[in-house]
């Protein structure tokens, strides 16, 4: 079918085929997902009736391609939906998300499929597949298994009942987050600025201004609330701010999200019984790296007692230096970053809103395409002949060494009403093999607060470094599959392509190279460098607990007999009390507003992946630094055939091949500073 009044049901004549946003309108997707879940269907259902006995070609290979139209689509749409979302892109989502998820799980269930993938499987060590291929078909097995495809009739329909619904909650969930962030403003006067370096008056200039008022303006974007709460002298306005940040997600009560959440663990428990799993955590893990609940929980009390003891030594000194300032009372939650800062000053000579002007957006860019250059010998180069979905992106064209095009890679930096909070890569195309070959299109999404030049903290460029990880993981892949593409490899190895990289930024090279002052291209002085590489693990106690307090929460709430029946409050506290979280620090999600839980399934479970990857970025990272060199080719060589695997073979396999042994667990806590 096609329909050229609609871009979404017409060929693409774009530069490289990118979506051409600038026709793209949100009334053309329900006629494009229309035709394009028929089609699916339509092929399903050829593929299942194939009078020809399975083969790997009639029935892998063909499923591989199938479904191509919905693929497009929905990768538009979805990506959209996180970054600009208005209320007509948001009905729609609300009526498709749910319809989608049903038409994906009826797909899984079919049993006509299950049944010739069942044939194959069976017999996998005669058919003479090569090495990828045995692996997507046990892989496809497996994922049909944990689907429900081996189960009677009545459990699938109830398969298909839940995963509908939950997709319904998932949407509703990030909507209302993403309504709280939007909504919530506080309105600062110039008095109201004490304490807030240039960057943050900008930013807070820019934010006003973006929302049609003279002043300056605080909102819920973490690179708004973080450096108000971190400089501003105002106490009763911190507490204010830190206030509605913890609370988004029940700021109102028409959107109180604390009955979703209930909602939804009710239903993955649900899933799991079904499934033969005891809880939700352990049908999860059992397809991980970990295996466990128990190991990832095993991995988490690992660094949870260093952290814990490290943050209650901060707190401590903290409470000292507010005394001495001034403060009367304890330390509380929208305390803290304000006097670890002034702590991180006293001990290291370091001032982060001095750091700042070093850290220009334009060169942080530079240095992570250079990173990229130097290791894997790709190059980006910025087009200005692709369609935009915003004029905030950018685009580039990613070429290979010899020249030869990689993907397009684009860059959506800037926090906006109407965008979901946070960072994050997708793809609005992966890459595959198959066919002549497919190249990627991978967008990278920030959340940089928008002022005049954008200047970065050092966490803000570790992230922009970060999500550049996932995004190499994209480009660079060459499986010859879809399902075995980039990004798609086990929950808990996902992030090591991304932790990974963030080690180039402290790389000394990096920083004398890129860390230049915006005004006079001066670059950072070696005693700043100095000191800032040894206030590297400053807080290490702070940030460790309430990362490690959130992963742990998680576990828990997924493993709950009856979560239907909690009250998410008192569960909350009972549980910090029980872990001995340090007074003053909180979670660094709360359940109301857990986008990795429950605003999608992507992390449920699965938010210790974060720790997991990092024992292997640690470790991995030692390896350059004990061969003396950050950019040593040999083991760049062999990075590079992490990145390019995908899910071409197991994880342990990979990392293996590239280090040389298996990762060593201590080297997370020498990175952290936490080791005894």
């Amino acid at each position: 079918m096609t329909d050229p009044t609609n871009p979404l049901l017409a060929p693409w004549d774009t530069p490289f085929g990118v979506p051409p946003f600038d026709r793209i309108r949100p009334e053309h997707f329900p006629p494009a997902f229309d035709h394009a879940v028929a089609a699916h269907r339509a092929e399903v259902e050829a593929i299942a009736a194939d009078p020809a006995p399975p083969s790997f070609a009639n029935t892998v290979e063909a499923l591989e391609r199938a479904g191509a139209a919905l693929t497009r689509t929905a990768s538009v749409f979805f990506n959209l939906t996180l970054s600009r979302a208005g209320e007509a892109l948001q009905a729609v989502e609300r009526e498709w998300a749910p319809l989608l998820a049903r038409h994906r799980t009826e797909m899984s269930l079919h049993p006509g499929i299950f049944r010739r993938v069942g044939a194959l499987h069976a017999t996998r060590g005669g058919l003479g597949l090569a090495h990828d291929q045995l692996r997507l078909l046990e892989r496809l097995h497996l994922r049909l298994l944990r689907s429900g495809a081996a189960l009677d009739g009545a459990a699938r329909e109830r398969l298909t009942a839940i995963s509908t619904e939950l997709a319904t909650l998932h949407t509703r969930f990030g909507q209302n987050v993403l309504a709280d962030e939007n909504d919530w403003q506080l309105v600062l006067a110039e008095a109201d600025l004490d304490g807030l370096p240039g960057f943050a008056r900008d930013a807070a200039r820019e934010a006003a201004r973006e929302r049609g008022m003279e002043g300056y303006v605080v909102t819920l974007s973490r690179s708004s609330v973080e450096p108000f709460l971190t400089f501003s002298a105002r106490r009763d306005l911190r507490e204010a701010a830190w206030r509605a940040w913890v609370a988004r997600g029940a700021l109102h009560p028409e959107r109180d999200n604390a009955a979703l959440v209930k909602r939804i663990l009710a239903l993955r428990a649900e899933r799991a019984r079904l499934l033969g799993h005891a809880d939700f955590a352990e049908y999860r893990l059992v397809d991980s790296m970990a295996g466990t609940p128990e190991a990832a929980e095993s991995l988490l009390r690992a660094a949870w007692e260093p952290a814990r003891r490290r943050a209650e030594a901060e707190r401590e000194e903290l409470a000292a230096l507010a005394r001495a300032g001034g403060q009367e009372g304890p330390i509380e939650a929208w305390d803290w970053r304000f006097w670890a800062e002034r702590a991180r000053r006293a001990r290291h000579d370091f001032d982060g809103a001095a750091l700042k002007p070093y850290f220009e957006l334009e060169a942080m860019l530079r240095a992570v395409f250079g990173t990229a250059t130097r290791l894997f010998g790709v190059r980006f180069e910025e087009r200005r002949d692709i369609p935009l979905y915003h004029p905030d992106l950018r685009a580039f064209e990613v070429r290979d060494a010899d020249g030869g095009h990689r993907g397009v890679f684009l860059l959506d930096n800037f926090a906006r009403g109407g965008k979901r909070s946070g960072a994050w890569m997708s793809s609005f195309r992966v890459a595959d093999g198959l066919d002549g070959g497919t190249a990627p299109i991978v967008v990278n999404n920030n959340n940089l607060a928008k002022s005049v030049p954008v200047l970065l903290s050092f966490d803000e460029a570790r992230t922009l470094f970060h999500e550049f990880g996932h995004a190499l993981h994209g480009l660079l892949s060459r499986a010859r599959y879809p399902s075995q593409s980039g990004t798609a490899v086990l929950g808990d190895f996902v992030e090591f392509p991304s932790q990974v990289m963030e080690h180039w930024l402290s790389v000394p090279a990096t920083l004398r190279e890129h860390a230049r002052h915006h005004e006079t291209g001066e670059p950072l002085p070696e005693a700043m460098l100095d000191r800032l590489l040894a206030a590297r693990n400053e807080g290490q106690g702070f940030a460790t607990a309430e990362y490690v307090a959130s992963a742990l929460l998680d576990l828990a709430l997924h493993r709950h007999p009856a979560p239907e029946t909690l009250d998410l409050d008192a569960f909350e506290a009972e549980f910090l009390a029980g872990i001995g979280m340090p007074e003053a620090i909180g979670l660094r999600h709360r359940p109301v507003h857990f986008g990795h839980l429950f605003a999608g399934g992507g992390y449920a479970a699965g938010y210790y992946f974060y720790l997991w990857a990092e024992v292997l970025d640690a470790d991995g990272f030692e390896a350059f630094e004990e061969a003396g060199d950050p950019f040593h080719p040999d083991l760049a060589a062999r990075l590079r055939s992490i990145f390019e695997a995908g899910d071409t073979r197991d994880p342990m396999e990979l990392y293996m091949a590239f280090r040389g042994r298996a990762p060593k667990v201590d080297a997370l806590l020498r990175k952290r500073g936490l080791a005894a």
